[in-house]
């Protein structure tokens, strides 16, 4: 039988994602496809350490650095992205190495996208207003009388999730829960291989450190005096990304550049211990590759 055309590759930041897939690349002559939300803007290749251009040279890359800042992509984005681009790979013969450390892209694949009607302003304000006047505890009672599988696995604090669980619900008459277990996955089982990267947490956080520092001397500061300087609407993801609030208080003059260092290696710290719960959560029958040293 022959082996699947398509590797799923996933892992928290810093953990070698990038290198793997190059070694398997090499071998096998596989096109490298990216599952990293924030890898997808052009404008923050460093801040988000997507491939060198060195790295590209090295094997055909796809949706790393397409889409502009201003853009906000979901899931459902990149999934309508994906599907054409895996196709056009698998009628040239090219393997297809997807990697990356966005669970949900990784869900979308193996689980399915719930297509979900668009919800109204209007229920997301009163969700909204109710989170905010009744607080967390009290709107999670709430929301348990209409979907308690979200609540049950939405994290603590997870504002935008609690409050889009309950205003789905109120505004379609079924829960998110519900319209997500009537999904089919977009790959079909068994065409496709998948691994997680797992480093022992230790050498990670040190990788997660090392890799600041090196951002900061390679140009980040550069890089989000740039962002900053268009202008765009905070919420959206390119300006959320990880590293971006920390060095543009060093930039306004709120922190010392050892500040918004330290400030930004505990951030990217703990990107990375949610992305490891997420993966041992939502991946744990995926076998596991973890780097020596």
């Amino acid at each position: 039988m022959p082996r699947p055309s398509i590797t799923l590759i996933a892992g928290p930041t810093a953990s070698g994602k990038s290198r793997l897939a190059l070694e398997i690349a090499a071998r096998t002559g596989a096109a490298i496809v990216n599952a990293d939300s924030q890898q997808l803007y052009a404008d923050l290749r460093i801040l988000t350490a997507r491939p060198s251009p060195e790295e590209e040279a090295q094997a055909p890359h796809h949706l790393y650095g397409t889409v502009d800042a201003a853009e906000a992509w979901s899931v459902g984005r990149w999934s309508r992205a994906v599907m054409p681009l895996l196709e056009t790979l698998r009628a040239e013969g090219r393997p297809a190495l997807i990697v990356g450390g966005t669970g949900l892209y990784f869900n979308a694949l193996i689980k399915g996208l719930a297509d979900i009607p668009g919800v109204p302003m209007e229920a997301r304000e009163e969700a909204t207003a109710l989170y905010d006047t009744e607080g967390e505890a009290a709107f999670r009672l709430r929301l348990t009388t209409f979907d308690p599988p979200a609540e049950a696995a939405i994290e603590a604090g997870d504002r935008q999730r609690l409050t889009r669980a309950y205003a789905v619900a109120r505004a379609t008459g079924r829960s998110l829960s519900d319209w997500r277990a009537s999904t089919r996955p977009l790959l079909e089982p068994g065409t496709y291989d998948r691994r997680v990267i797992e480093p022992d947490r230790t050498a990670l956080y040190a990788a997660c450190d090392a890799r600041v520092v090196t951002m900061l001397k390679t140009g980040a500061l550069d890089e989000v005096r740039a962002l900053s300087a268009r202008g765009l609407e905070p919420a959206l993801p390119a300006m959320k990304a990880v590293g971006v609030r920390e060095l543009a208080a060093h930039l306004a003059g709120d922190l010392t550049l050892a500040e918004a260092t330290v400030a930004l290696q505990q951030a990217t710290r703990n990107y990375a211990k949610r992305q490891l719960t997420w993966f041992r959560n939502q991946c744990a029958d995926w076998p596991r590759h973890r780097p020596e040293g």
